[in-house]
C-alpha cells in the first residue's frame, strides 16, 4: 500500500483503534503519555515522522537541525521533538509554526513545551502536540543533536518514517513497517466496535454487547 493510501486510511479509523491495533501487531505500546495532547485545536494529524533530537546545553545557538528539518522535509511530514530532560522549556513557538505552515507540513509533536500559541491559534490555527506550554526559549539551555533518527518520547522510540497519527484522543506511533498490517486490524476494531455499540442500545443491554464481541 502506498504512503498515500496508508495516511488516508489512518485519517478514516478511530485514533484508539489504532493504538489498540499497534498493541496487538507489534507487541509493544505506540501511544504517547498522556500529557502530550493538542495545544491549539482539537485537528487530526497523520504523517511520517521527521525527528529531532535536543540536549542540554549552555551555548547560545538555534535549534538549526529543527530548523533545517522543516525546510527541507516533504509536505505532510509531523515534525517530532524529543528533548532529553527539561521539559519546560518551549522547542516550538511561532516562527517555526511559519516555517512549518510554509512548508504544508501537518503538525508538530513535541516532548516538550510550546510557547506563542495565541499567535499560532491566531495566525496559523496549526496543531500541535506538547507536554507542556511554557514561555521560556531553549537559548542557553538547549540544543539539537540530530535529526532523523530513532528518538525517545517518553518510553516510546519514533523512527524517522513512522506514521504518527493524533487527534484529541492522543498521539499514536505506528511503526512503518507494520503500518498496513495496524491499519487493516484497526479498521476491524472500527467495524466491530460500531456493531458492538448498535447492539447495546437496541438490547438496552451493556453486558450483552460484551458478551458478543468481547470489547471495553
Amino acid at each position: 500500500m502506498e504512503l498515500k493510501d496508508l495516511i488516508e486510511g489512518f485519517r478514516e479509523t478511530a485514533t484508539a483503534s489504532v493504538a489498540d491495533a499497534v498493541d496487538k501487531v507489534t507487541g509493544r505500546k505506540g501511544y504517547l503519555d498522556g500529557a502530550i495532547k493538542p495545544r491549539i485545536n482539537d485537528k487530526k494529524i497523520v504523517g511520517p515522522a521527521v525527528t529531532v533530537l535536543e540536549g542540554p546545553t549552555d551555548e547560545f545557538v538555534p535549534p538549526q537541525h529543527a530548523l533545517d528539518a522543516i525546510d527541507d522535509s516533504a509536505p505532510g511530514s509531523v515534525i517530532v521533538i524529543s528533548i532529553a530532560s527539561d521539559a519546560n522549556v518551549a522547542v516550538w513557538g511561532g516562527l517555526m509554526t511559519a516555517g512549518a505552515v510554509a512548508n504544508k507540513h501537518e503538525g508538530a509533536v513535541l516532548d516538550g513545551a510550546v510557547r506563542d500559541i495565541t499567535e499560532i491559534r491566531r495566525d496559523y490555527d496549526f496543531p500541535v502536540f506538547a507536554r507542556a506550554t511554557s514561555p521560556g526559549t531553549t537559548l542557553g539551555r538547549h540544543k539539537t543533536l540530530a535529526a532523523n533518527e530513532p528518538v525517545p518520547v517518553g518510553d516510546v522510540i519514533v523512527h524517522p518514517g513512522d506514521i504518527v497519527v493524533g487527534d484529541i484522543d492522543g498521539v499514536v506511533v505506528v511503526p512503518i513497517g507494520k503500518a498496513e498490517e495496524v491499519l487493516e486490524m484497526a479498521r476491524e476494531i472500527d467495524v466491530r466496535e460500531a456493531e458492538q455499540a448498535k447492539l447495546i442500545m437496541q438490547a438496552g443491554s451493556l453486558r450483552e454487547g460484551l458478551a458478543k464481541y468481547g470489547r471495553i
